[in-house]
């Protein structure tokens, strides 16, 4: 499993509770090529969200190896892990978890804020994003001005901001009506494209995992072909 953009060796991940031990990844391998779009699917609790933590920097497996590009992600301490999650991965959550008050261009420019760019730069950015997502004439609405479709457009263009090499998509569309979410479904594609993105989609939604060069299924604490 040496071969690929983002490889995870035997990676194992526990959660412990109540005198209970959950084996959640069990012995997990993956490799995904650069500018690959791949879905994982599986059943609620399976462990999916699980799996893009771990892939992402945002949790660290009990054992195993993962890399990304040239980061060795298991063995990153805590700054770099840090560093490596804000400028090299975009994460777009079911829940966009938007700051309610801020407006989309605020909130789209946060990232480059926080990594301190100066507005002069992080602004325009922010705006083009936006409007390449559809939401030009939205820039000054708060969260609760937008839709859920209009909220979760914000939230893929903040997770863009930074031109990641990587997105991490967790069940995107699970909150959203059929409709909004085939919209959102090919807006992802495009901006996978137009991006040169490698991105991982965790989905129950077959209709959004058809659209991705790979389908992997996660049973068991594994992933096997769908």
């Amino acid at each position: 499993m040496s071969d690929g953009f983002l490889v995870a060796s035997g990676v194992h991940k526990y959660y412990t509770g109540a005198g209970h031990r959950l084996h959640v990844l069990r012995d997990l391998e993956i490799a995904i090529g650069l500018g690959e779009m791949v879905a994982i699917m599986g059943a609620s609790g399976v462990g999916k969200s699980t799996l893009l933590h771990v892939l992402g920097g945002l949790d660290r497996p009990d054992a195993g190896a993962i890399r990304v590009g040239d980061v060795d992600v298991t063995r990153a301490d805590d700054a770099s892990l840090v560093a490596f999650r804000n400028r090299h991965v975009g994460f777009v959550f079911q829940f966009h978890h938007l700051l309610p008050e801020f407006s989309a261009l605020e909130n789209v420019e946060m990232p480059l804020r926080i990594a301190r760019e100066p507005v002069a730069l992080a602004r325009p950015r922010a705006e083009a994003l936006l409007g390449r997502v559809g939401l030009a004439e939205r820039l000054g609405h708060r969260p609760a001005m937008l839709s859920g479709g209009e909220q979760q457009r914000v939230a893929v263009a903040r997770a863009l901001v930074r031109q990641p090499a990587l997105l991490l998509a967790d069940e995107p569309t699970g909150d959203l009506d059929e409709a909004t979410a085939d919209a959102l479904h090919s807006l992802l594609r495009e901006m996978h494209r137009e991006f040169n993105l490698t991105a991982v989609i965790a989905t129950h939604n077959p209709r959004l995992a058809q659209q991705c060069d790979r389908v992997l299924r996660l049973e068991g604490g594994k992933l096997t072909p769908a």
